[in-house]
């Protein structure tokens, strides 16, 4: 009974959420989104930062660059493409 439970709520496993920001959007429905992490050297305590890339698909090209942007991972769509766009949060001046 209670694996069917946890089959019931991982039905299609979950998805990895990040928020990032579109540094380019000169392909056809594909932005490129940077996604910058911070945190804490186990060992040595210093904070570190570290930066991704991540190719996403924009069906409606509806983002731009330097939109904030919610990006929610997705089956591969093509051979870099592994993102999709769920939402803009804020929209570039």
């Amino acid at each position: 009974m209670s694996t069917e439970a946890n089959a019931e709520n991982q039905q299609r496993g979950s998805r990895k959420r990040v928020i990032g920001y579109v540094v380019s959007d000169k392909m056809s429905k594909t932005r490129v989104v940077q996604v910058d992490e911070h945190y804490k050297h186990p060992l040595y305590g210093k904070f570190l930062r570290r930066t991704d890339r991540f190719h996403v698909h924009d069906e409606q090209n509806d983002s731009k660059t330097g939109d904030k942007v919610q990006i929610i991972e997705t089956r591969p769509l093509s051979k870099t493409k592994r993102w999709r766009l769920m939402k803009v949060l804020e929209r570039a001046i």
